[in-house]
């Protein structure tokens, strides 16, 4: 085993091992891998940075934008209103087109987009027919999921997988290739969801109208402490660092006590009388109190109308999946600077915190409670860290361009179908419409893009192309049918199937089939047979993996607002899994012999 291959092996191990343990943000960890590569040699400057001119990263990072222009159209809100309405008359029914719904819009949008705006949606549809939310959040997830594996364009993973298909073979997929097997796991997906999977899901959150208050356990967090006739504060503009000082306290807003609807916070001078909401534990309130210039204004139970007074809000706030937030300390995080807001509780991780926030390093899937000035909502609404799963009544951005928005998408899709342009060439026309139909500025399409994705697609298809070059990739191939291939190729599919799955649970989709998809092509070469069935063996493993909330964005955007524990997703999502699997090992033969 020559040199090359041992450290284009170590650094693949070094690569699962920053993606799976998020020891660094895993779109330094791919960079991290590029540049030992260039720096070893291995790879010359123009191998290396083939990344950023891949025609996969090239239109993922269009779609994601041809998608932001979908959603701020409003269409997807309007489609939600109305199954919300047909529901009340017949809830499966109408349950099942809705899942339907968002499938077929998954299949050409990116599917994290179609989650992102349904999440309200479904909770105040669930509220509203005194169902639990989290009955309904995992089968928006998985709809999303479904739909997205049957087009060329539904994921980024299928775009990935035939980028890296068109690379090595010069083969490319067609936009509906994915559809057929696409559609039998579809059908049978749902038919497992209805009949058995909801079944399967607890209702972690409560049925009723959310009291987000009761939902974050809020109510032993707050406190209104009045200012004394002789404090020392009365004149000064509040310093909230030298009030609470060493204390694990946030001051959320002074209330004049000749109107206590009018909510203040910052530029206003303290007066007698004024009353001073405190977010905090008992043991930190009856610290400040020392002070002796400050006592309690006495308070039975605190609901949501209590803190939405004047232009004071609730909201809760999902962290996104991939967002350039993750990792990063709450208390590193100037909430009130960029949005006017308190964070008061935060469901990290399944766990319920209302003390020591500033410690909690947030991820994807957390979810927050706000106290904010309603001012600030559209602040938080374009920042693409968050998403907001509070329902909420704010009119549609841009709904005058909606048949423009779904025009540019027809367009994009027929372009590539009837071969008149490549997908790399129509997706960016597609950008390049929708800024100059004002269907997005172009401020909202640099925010649009996932540039955490793109990074990680910059670092880790170069590792691909070293295994290749060195060999590595024809030795593992090697190592994998000296287990397999003596059963035929049925089983090679059966184990690379599963073996993907495994790889997907613990780092991102994109990741591993970047990683896996050059090994699975060289093991068809081995083999003998086609390489269409054996990538795609790889590229549906990938995206269809629902046993853990962080092994696919969308379950990762539904594992706070849900108020789910890790377990539920294996619970509901392992039977599904093996469902899928033993359905990909019939029918990939069939549709896509050997």
């Amino acid at each position: 085993m020559s040199f090359e291959i041992i450290f284009v092996f170590s650094l693949l191990f070094v690569a699962l091992f920053l993606f799976a343990t998020d020891y660094v943000p895993f779109d330094i960890a791919a960079l991290i891998i590029l540049v030992c590569l260039l720096a070893s040699g291995i790879l010359t400057p123009q191998e290396g940075f083939s990344g950023l001119s891949n025609p996969a990263t090239v239109t993922i990072g269009a779609m994601f934008v041809i998608s932001e222009g979908i959603r701020r159209t409003g269409v997807l809100k309007k489609a939600g209103e109305f199954f919300c309405d047909r529901m009340r008359t017949n809830f499966k029914l109408w349950l099942f087109i809705m899942l339907a719904f968002i499938s077929f819009a998954s299949a050409f949008m990116n599917n994290t987009a179609v989650i992102m705006v349904f999440i309200p949606i479904v909770i105040d549809i669930a509220t509203r027919l005194k169902v639990s939310p989290s009955k309904l959040l995992i089968p928006l997830s998985f709809a999303g999921i479904m739909g997205g594996i049957s087009t060329l364009i539904g994921t980024s993973t299928n775009l990935l997988v035939n980028s890296i298909l068109e690379e090595r073979t010069g083969q490319t997929f067609a936009m509906f290739d994915f559809t057929p097997i696409g559609l039998i796991l579809l059908s049978a997906g749902f038919f497992y969801l209805i009949t058995i999977g909801i079944e399967l899901i607890p209702g972690r959150r409560t049925e009723e109208k959310a009291e987000l208050t009761s939902d974050f356990r809020i109510q032993p967090y707050l406190t209104d402490l009045i200012v004394d006739k002789n404090s020392g504060l009365i004149g000064e503009i509040l310093q909230e660092a030298d009030l609470t000082r060493e204390l694990d306290l946030d001051v959320l807003r002074i209330f004049k006590p000749e109107s206590d609807s009018s909510a203040q916070r910052s530029d206003i001078r303290i007066e007698s009388g004024d009353v001073l909401r405190i977010r905090g534990s008992a043991g930190d309130i009856q610290k400040l109190l020392q002070r002796e210039d400050l006592y309690l204004k006495p308070t039975s139970k605190w609901f949501d109308v209590d803190l939405q007074k004047g232009r004071d809000t609730l909201l809760e706030a999902a962290v996104a999946p991939e967002s350039a937030l993750e990792g990063m300390p709450l208390g590193k995080i100037d909430f009130y600077e960029r949005f006017g807001a308190v964070p008061l509780a935060i469901r990290h991780h399944g766990e319920l915190k209302q003390e020591k926030l500033e410690d909690i390093k947030i991820s994807g899937g957390d979810s927050l409670l706000l106290s904010l000035s309603r001012d600030r909502i559209p602040d938080l609404e374009k920042d693409p860290s968050f998403v907001i799963t509070s329902e909420l009544d704010t009119p549609d951005l841009r709904p005058g361009k909606t048949f423009i928005a779904l025009g540019i998408l027809a367009c994009v899709v027929l372009a590539a179908v009837l071969n008149i342009l490549p997908i790399m060439v129509s997706a960016p026309a597609g950008v390049i419409a929708m800024i100059l139909t004002g269907c997005l500025t172009t401020d909202e399409a640099y925010t649009a893009v996932n540039w955490k994705v793109i990074m990680l697609l910059v670092g880790v298809l170069p590792l691909g192309t070293a295994m290749d070059k060195t060999g590595a990739a024809s030795l593992m191939a090697e190592q994998i049918l000296g287990v397999l291939s003596a059963y035929g190729p049925h089983v090679v599919i059966a184990g690379l199937y599963l073996f993907t799955l495994m790889i997907t649970s613990i780092i991102s989709t994109n990741a591993s089939v970047a990683l896996l998809a050059p090994i699975a092509i060289e093991i068809s070469g081995q083999i003998g047979v086609n390489p269409e069935p054996v990538v795609l063996t790889v590229s549906y493993a990938a995206c269809l993996t629902f046993i853990t909330p962080f092994g696919h964005h969308a379950n990762t955007l539904v594992y706070g607002p849900g108020q789910y524990k890790f377990t539920d997703f294996t619970r509901v999502g392992l039977p599904l899994n093996i469902l899928f699997w033993v359905l990909a090992v019939i029918f990939i033969p069939i549709i896509w012999p050997f």
